[in-house]
């Protein structure tokens, strides 16, 4: 690593800086420490004075089409996978996610209710789970030294316990709620019993559905509060559970209808810790006006984008300007009702990541997961063929692997800002640059800065007279660690 001392102009004491960048020209997480110099460069002032939200962490997700691809791969690359992610010279994720039952990236439908009719769950089993996603946790616990935390998320419950006896939409029967509350206190038994520890749950993926095209079950915002007020917290407070509950798991441009009705009193709100949120209802807008509103109503929560990812797209190989480049498209592309089509313009994915982070972590929101950490060349594996495309991406067969400039974008987050740490202010005059930047437990001081635009860009850090001159490349992502 490079440390640096530059000063933007005698006036000031020269600022001590490490600069990583990822670019369109090549970088990926390189240190940098040659900067161009101006005479009139933009200065972003940062505000430590200024607090904001408190940072749980960043990370992506273990599902069996992930777990699955590393079985395959060699030990060697399985091991540079893992380390890339969870490793200390790696991405340090810090917040996962994993599926309770199947979902579209499994290779097929299972339960851990198995047994129609079996309302005490005494057929529950995780064995689905023992050839891939426990082990890939484990792998990845082995190896991350502060450790990181989970998120689970069903998307469905069995067959048996719905309206409409099918993996794929209806809704739970309400003569199951309390069997189905259960489930979720007998799933964190079966993983602590692995010696795995499960921080918090989602009620349900995606609760307004998918078209019915994958696993999925129903709720309403009442029906939803309901079951937690009503059954699920009370059941993991009966057993001794502490494990957080997450409301809603959708996108964000109905998230003020669901806190309104989360939070809408002390007993509706007294088992929900926070709101889960997915990016897919646009490929440009971060919807600030909806974060803010769900932050107002709920200052005391979390706020945590739960997934995302490039969806409907197969991957492209061993090509990195693509992912530079204004050419993906999502389901909205096709699939969008007229009056929403603008909202799923081409776009180019690292933007895209880049892009939405940012304006999530400057409108409250604490945590940020990516969907699959691994998929193959095609997309999945999937039984649907709902093809996407991860950071990792694998060839089986010729046991080669990809990281694409997706990972190190999300790096630039993950690594450099950690649980723990405090969003600050800033003052950025430049509309065509994003800026966030956050105080770490560490006493160091993280600040990342996109820039989409086809010029290099002339910049000064401030912060509490010290300054330091520094340019980052057109279409690039940077980190700018002060130390303390």
């Amino acid at each position: 690593m490079v440390l640096m001392m530059l000063a933007a102009c005698q006036s000031r004491e020269p600022l001590p800086v490490e600069v990583y960048e990822t670019s369109a020209g090549g970088h990926q997480l390189t240190p940098l420490s040659d900067f161009a110099q101006a005479e009139n460069p933009i200065v972003v002032k940062l505000l430590p004075e200024e607090t904001y939200q408190t940072i749980t962490g960043f990370g992506g997700s273990f599902t069996e089409a992930s777990a699955y691809l590393l079985n395959q791969l060699s030990a060697e690359n399985r091991s540079i996978i893992i380390n890339a992610y969870f490793g200390t010279e790696g991405a340090k994720y810090s917040l996962t996610r994993t599926h309770m039952n199947s979902c579209d990236f499994s290779l097929g439908h299972y339960s851990y209710a198995p047994v129609e009719g079996d309302t005490a769950l005494q057929h529950f089993t995780i064995k689905e789970d023992r050839e891939d996603i426990i082990p890939m946790i484990k792998d990845a616990m082995a190896v991350s030294e502060e450790g990181f935390k989970i998120i689970s998320s069903p998307w469905t419950a069995p067959p048996w316990m719905k309206d409409n006896n099918d993996w794929m939409g209806g809704k739970l029967q309400p003569q199951y709620y309390d069997t189905w509350a259960l489930f979720f206190s007998k799933y964190l038994d079966a993983y602590q019993a692995e010696g795995i520890d499960i921080w918090a749950f989602t009620v349900e993926n995606e609760p307004l559905g998918n078209d019915s095209n994958w696993e999925s079950m129903h709720f309403s915002p009442e029906e939803m509060t309901a079951f937690v007020q009503n059954h699920l917290g009370p059941r993991l407070e009966a057993d001794g559970h502490s494990a957080k509950i997450l409301g809603y798991d959708q996108n964000r441009e109905h998230l003020k209808e669901w806190v309104d009705d989360m939070y809408q009193n002390e007993a509706t709100s007294k088992y929900f810790d926070g709101t889960a949120i997915h990016w897919y209802a646009s490929t440009y807008e971060v919807f600030p006006e909806e974060l803010q509103y769900a932050h107002k109503k709920a200052p005391g929560k979390h706020l945590i984008q739960t997934e995302a990812c490039v969806d409907a797209e197969v991957p492209k190989w061993k090509n990195d300007d693509w992912y530079w480049s204004k050419e993906a498209t999502d389901w909205g592309w096709d699939w969008a009702p007229e009056d929403q089509k603008y909202l799923h313009p081409k776009y180019v994915p690292v933007y895209r990541y880049a892009r939405d982070i940012i304006g999530c972590l400057n409108n409250w929101v604490d945590g940020w997961v990516d969907w699959n950490m691994v998929l193959n060349r095609q997309g999945g594996p999937n039984w649907f063929k709902n093809w996407c495309v991860a950071p990792v991406i694998v060839d089986p067969e010729q046991d080669e692997v990809y990281f694409t400039p997706i990972y190190h974008t999300l790096a630039h987050f993950s690594k450099f800002i950690r649980p723990g740490a405090t969003r600050i202010g800033f003052e950025n005059p430049d509309d065509e640059m994003m800026v966030t930047a956050v105080s770490n437990p560490d006493g160091s001081v993280a600040v990342v800065v996109f820039n989409p635009t086809g010029q290099e860009k002339n910049f000064a850090i401030e912060l509490s007279g010290q300054s330091a001159q520094l340019s980052i490349s057109k279409q690039a992502i940077q980190t700018i660690v002060i130390k303390p």
